[in-house]
């Protein structure tokens, strides 16, 4: 196997590594790159946040759970590139100095990281920026105030140079298997189905991490007509390679609720990295994607060779991490309507940022002349799948836009799901949750400020 990559501006090229090899071992082990610190291993702690830049522009990325493979052709700068080549601080470096952003210090070369990916794309919304970086020290406030400190200042000309130097960067040929486009994969994935297949590896690094697994594997980065976002008839067609970050991108200003749930998924390292297509495949019962696009009425579309098939995507699960996917075949992609405006999505969970849902849940009803002429309700985290409220559904259609019909398709809800009791939430409290979140949207459309985030005293 034969991988390239520019490391803190250097190129460099790695032979006979296993595909499945971690940057952040690699650069610790084999670099002595140490200031990219091993902590959580599960893209959960930012402390390992490394830029990673290519034709699309630089990112912020969890090293523990990014695979040697998925950087051919790429930059890579860590917390020791991010000085200049002379030992120049970084507007962010100094803005920490200043405004004593750092105790321990465990956490700060990650953190530093990230505020310089954030600096050069002239992100300000600093909370966001810094979700996926955990600091026991601080309490945040003073690396927040050097955030906004550092704002102001110029991208080092270092922090720019990379894509530049790209331009001209001759990779070759990646040793491990990384297709170009859909059609070698499907014609390798027929042949090899029992590989996995690896997108952002938000979910698949953990089982090398944590689980020690060893696996065959396909690397799809490089499959370009899987990353494309268009709009068609109405309907958005998103391919299964688009990150979570470029599809809330797509869709803040169309479907603004969605968005927002998308805002709370993970941390922007992992948002950077993970895709839809990983998101819907993996199954997850509690996965925040599913349930926003089956309340959408989404069609997911699948690939067997060269047979394409479509399905709506509430059919594609079947039971707890069981899907209707045949062996070789792989999720292409799915589309769904580009306008909704009364779909509203709520995840509820123990922190507001970075964290599971115990709940999740995804309301889209029509209301003619005060009377509900559709709905569609989908729910994460209520089944061993994403699962649609039929009951409250039929509860719901054909009658007034009432509290007292809430309170009867809320009652309804109860035939829908039998929730499991677990670490995150009991089966009595998913239930009054979700039943509750229904009164929660029908406040929602009629005006009635309902977000912690906006509720005042």
């Amino acid at each position: 196997m034969s991988i390239a990559f520019l490391l803190n501006g250097t190129p460099v090229r790695i032979e006979g590594e296993a595909p499945t090899r971690t940057l952040l071992d690699w650069l610790r082990e084999e670099r002595g790159l140490t200031g990219t610190k091993e902590a959580c291993c599960e893209g959960d702690c930012g402390a390992c946040t490394v830029m990673v830049t290519d034709e699309g522009g630089s990112k912020a990325l969890n090293a523990c759970i990014l695979f040697l493979p998925q950087l051919h052709g790429k930059a890579v700068r860590t917390i020791e590139g991010v000085s200049g080549p002379k030992g120049e601080m970084h507007p962010v470096q100094a803005a920490m100095v200043a405004h004593h952003g750092s105790q321990c210090g465990f956490c700060t070369p990650g953190f530093v990281v990230s505020m310089a990916v954030a600096h050069l794309n002239g992100a300000r919304d600093h909370d966001d920026q810094l979700a996926g970086n955990l600091c026991r020290c601080t309490g945040y406030a003073p690396i927040v105030r050097a955030a906004e400190a550092a704002a102001g200042e110029a991208v080092p000309d270092w922090m720019k140079a990379d894509r530049d130097v790209l331009a001209s960067f001759a990779a070759g040929e990646a040793g491990a298997f990384r297709p170009q486009d859909s059609g070698a994969l499907a014609e390798w994935y027929l042949a090899n189905p029992d590989a996995v297949l690896v997108a952002g590896a938000t979910d698949v690094g953990l089982w090398v991490t944590k689980q020690l697994r060893e696996f065959p594997v396909a690397f799809l980065s490089g499959v370009e007509d899987l990353k494309g976002i268009e709009v068609r008839g109405g309907s958005l067609h998103v391919g299964a390679c688009v990150t979570i970050s470029a599809l809330r991108e797509a869709v803040k200003d169309r479907l603004p609720s969605f968005a927002e749930l998308l805002r709370r998924y993970a941390s922007v390292q992992v948002r950077n990295a993970a895709t839809i297509g990983g998101n819907i495949a993996n199954g997850s019962p509690i996965g925040d994607g599913p349930p926003a696009l089956i309340a959408l009425g989404a069609t997911l579309h699948l690939r067997r060779g060269d047979e394409m098939r479509s399905m709506p995507l509430e059919d594609f699960f079947l039971d707890y991490r069981k899907q209707d996917r045949r062996p070789g075949e792989f999720v292409a992609g799915v589309s769904f309507p580009e306008s909704a405006p009364a779909l509203r999505c709520y995840k509820i969970s123990k922190r507001f940022d970075q964290d599971i849902s115990a709940v999740c849940g995804c309301f889209n009803v029509t209301v003619t002349d005060g009377v509900v002429t559709s709905a569609r309700i989908a729910f994460g985290g209520m089944a061993g799948v994403p699962k649609r409220a039929i009951r409250a559904e039929t509860a719901l259609i054909g009658r007034d836009w009432t509290e007292a019909t809430m309170d009867a398709a809320a009652e309804a809800m109860a035939g829908d799901f039998t929730p499991l009791s677990d670490m995150r939430a009991s089966a009595a409290y998913r239930m009054l949750t979700a039943q509750n979140l229904l009164r929660r949207y029908f406040h929602d459309l009629n005006g009635v400020p309902v977000s912690v985030l906006e509720v005042a005293r």
